[in-house]
């Protein structure tokens, strides 16, 4: 029995001559005989592959049907295979059961799969440049009078960067079994973690069992008042991360990481001078402040180099450009996932991120919405936690009860719509020492016992979560060193 010849691969057009499209159909039947005939050899292919990126129409359901048998701990092998195709035009135009008996009698050995597989790959990832390089030139000749030349790179770029990231430029429909399969792993290795956290651990030990971690894909928003310190529990978060970045190698040759992460922060309030200051202080634990003034000892200054040393290679990316337009972030996160890594993005501070070019909103409620829809869609394209932070309305003030919420951001409509989940930070001590009677008097007295029971304190009050509960965290805060901290609870430490 032969195998039915390879098909025709060069398409007519009457404007250009392409050579041909990139493509091996005997490659394709190599593979899918290799895996009809010796099951195990799937589990050597690697996960990059999929059916889209197979060139005949039918080896594309033919690898898909294989692939769920197999996960499923199901046979597939030509007669199983069969009866799932009975009513397929495609599988009887190539000649039904005769052609999958055909593949397994070709089949090489299982161990050239992986190269058969990779071969496959290479030449569906050309198919789909030469697509979008037309698409680019197309575009660019005729003009479109809702995108801007800069707004065409920033949209091929996208494409490029999904090309390389995910074996395709946009995946449309998924079917529910690939969902259900992504879903599993997830919760497979939330439970192999310590803790159990499904998400990136933000290192505050309450918090992460509120809500599970950062999680992928996820628009996370933190809002305060000014000197609240929500720039210091960003950068504890991201910091944290970054220290416990570990990574295990993957059989195509990329990292996988397996604890912490690698960080962007886009500090467009701070200089990132200030920002690795901050951190030397929290590592060091030496007040930031007498950092800045020069007035340490000669062992505190022994402690800032320790700690410089200790965290010199943590991965952890600053970007300090004030006024970053939302289009030159998502290019600078792109370039970082795809040179470095990337697990975790911060943006310090959501107001101060600019749409740019020509269509500027004038409403600048649209131009928020506009924003946080952008780091949305970022955090789903990039599959990594979006933090941005916020400021609140001054409405807060006016109120007796200073406790923030959901009505007090600025802009709040988009941000509350947008974010899968929204935080405050309160300090009932910020307030209560603007508030200092007379001293020696009893009212001063009194005021004191309360700044006692509240200094060192700070509330993380979850507004939103979009895949848990609302509700209040409590954690430590030192100011000497702008550092979140978890509160000592019985049994959590030891006592020694």
């Amino acid at each position: 029995m032969a195998i039915v010849p390879a098909l025709d691969l060069r398409p007519v057009s009457n404007d250009i001559e392409i050579p041909h499209v990139p493509a091996n159909v005997e490659a394709e039947q190599a593979l899918l005989g290799a895996l009809l005939y010796d099951n195990a050899a799937f589990e050597r292919i690697g996960d990059n592959l999929q059916g889209r990126h197979f060139y005949e129409p039918f080896h594309q359901r033919l690898f898909e049907a294989v692939e769920t048998h197999i996960r499923k701990g199901q046979l597939a092998e030509p007669i199983l295979i069969a009866e799932q195709f009975a009513r397929d035009p495609g599988f009887e135009e190539l000649g039904g059961v005769r052609y999958l008996a055909d593949l397994v009698d070709r089949a090489p050995p299982a161990a050239n799969a992986p190269d058969y597989a990779r071969a496959v790959y290479d030449l569906a990832l050309r198919r789909d440049l030469i697509r979008i390089g037309g698409e680019i030139s197309a575009l660019a000749a005729a003009g479109d009078p809702e995108l801007d030349a800069k707004e065409q790179i920033e949209q091929a770029e996208q494409q490029l960067y999904a090309l390389a990231e995910t074996g395709g430029v946009s995946q449309g429909f998924v079917s529910f079994t690939e969902a259900l399969h992504r879903a599993v792993t997830m919760a497979a290795e939330a439970h192999s973690r310590d803790g159990g956290l499904a998400g990136l651990s933000t290192g505050l030990m309450d918090l992460d069992s509120k809500i599970g971690g950062l999680h992928p894909s996820d628009l996370v928003i933190i809002a305060s008042r000014p000197s609240m310190g929500k720039s210091s529990l960003a950068a504890n978060i991201g910091f944290d991360a970054a220290r416990n970045y570990a990574w295990e190698p993957q059989p195509d040759g990329s990292k996988k990481t397996v604890r912490g992460g690698v960080v962007a922060f886009f500090s467009l309030e701070m200089s990132a001078d200030q920002l690795a200051l901050r951190m030397l202080a929290e590592v060091s634990g030496v007040s930031g402040d007498r950092l800045r003034k020069g007035e340490i000892d000669a062992s505190e200054f022994g402690r800032v180099r320790d700690a410089a040393l200790e965290i010199q290679d943590a991965p952890f990316y600053i970007d300090d450009t004030g006024g970053i337009t939302l289009a030159k972030l998502a290019a600078r996160a792109r370039r970082l996932k795809r040179t470095v890594g990337l697990d975790l993005l911060i943006v310090d501070y959501l107001q101060l991120v600019t749409i740019g070019g020509t269509n500027r909103q004038d409403n600048r409620v649209q131009e928020v919405s506009a924003i946080t829809q952008g780091l949305k869609a970022l955090a789903k394209e990039l599959s990594i936690p979006v933090l941005a932070l916020a400021q609140l309305s001054r409405q807060v003030e006016n109120r007796e009860d200073k406790k923030p919420q959901l009505a007090d951001l600025r802009e709040s409509g988009s941000i509350e719509q947008d974010a899968d989940m929204v935080m405050f930070i309160y300090r009932e001590s910020y307030y209560l020492s603007r508030l200092e009677p007379r001293e020696g008097s009893e009212e001063h007295f009194k005021w004191q016992e309360q700044m006692d029971q509240v200094k060192g304190l700070a509330e993380i009050i979850i507004g939103k979560q979009r895949h848990g509960p609302i509700g209040t965290v409590k954690l430590s805060f030192n100011e000497d060193i702008t550092k979140f901290g978890n509160l000592a609870r019985d049994g959590r430490y030891d006592p020694r």
